[in-house]
């Protein structure tokens, strides 16, 4: 009697990328690709439709992305296991999947003997981080910080929505009666406390954290 294949859903907006992981994984006997999805709202779709073992599960997202996916496929499907997908080894983002019920992040460039790995451990109940990863975790794990917002100061969080709202440090400045080498100076500590690189992904982490719709 054969033994029965993990059957896996492809999350990600990238054909390329749900192109070459799919290869992969139809390549071994006991995997079997059932679907794709290219957002996060297919992927709820195709999840609650044909009940898979495992989602890989691409972190950003058009539309919906793969944290909040995650969290409504684990309550809509809970017998289905989720191998988050990533380019970024922020801790914060592998906190905030994790937080919404992943069970392991691979980062994209991974080998592909680490995605075979990744997803047969994560399907027989295990857990998975890619190595690149782990180091940033434990050092997240270990600083006790449940919230990552938690970090900053109320100054901060006030500038946090600032930024995120689209304003300049001189207008920031303006509106907080502070110079703008202060305002340019909160502005670093904020992405370093956090671990960002980039206005887009302290948007992002503003709007997942409530502080602008």
């Amino acid at each position: 009697m054969s033994k029965k294949k993990i059957r896996i859903l492809l999350a990600d907006d990238h054909s390329v990328v749900r192109q070459g992981f799919g290869m992969i994984l139809a390549s071994q006997a006991d995997l079997e690709v059932v679907g794709e999805a290219v957002n996060g709202r297919e992927a709820i779709d195709q999840a609650e439709l044909l009940h898979p073992d495992l989602v890989v599960m691409d972190v950003s997202m058009p539309e919906l992305n793969g944290i909040e996916a995650t969290r409504r496929i684990r309550e809509a499907v809970p017998s289905c296991r989720v191998l988050a997908l990533s380019m970024h080894r922020d801790s914060v983002y592998v906190r905030e999947i994790l937080k919404a019920g992943a069970h392991g992040y691979l980062l994209k460039d991974a080998m592909d003997q680490d995605l075979l790995v990744a997803v047969r451990s994560i399907a027989q109940g295990q857990g998975y981080l890619s190595p690149a990863v782990s180091d940033a975790v434990l050092y997240d794990y270990r600083k006790h910080v449940k919230d990552p917002i938690d970090l900053l100061t109320s100054r901060e969080r006030e500038i946090l929505q600032l930024i995120a709202e689209g304003k300049t440090n001189k207008e920031i400045a303006t509106i907080l009666n502070l110079s703008i080498y202060t305002a340019e100076s909160h502005r670093g500590r904020i992405m370093e406390k956090l671990n960002l690189h980039s206005s887009g992904e302290l948007i992002r982490f503003a709007i997942r954290n409530g502080l602008i719709d």
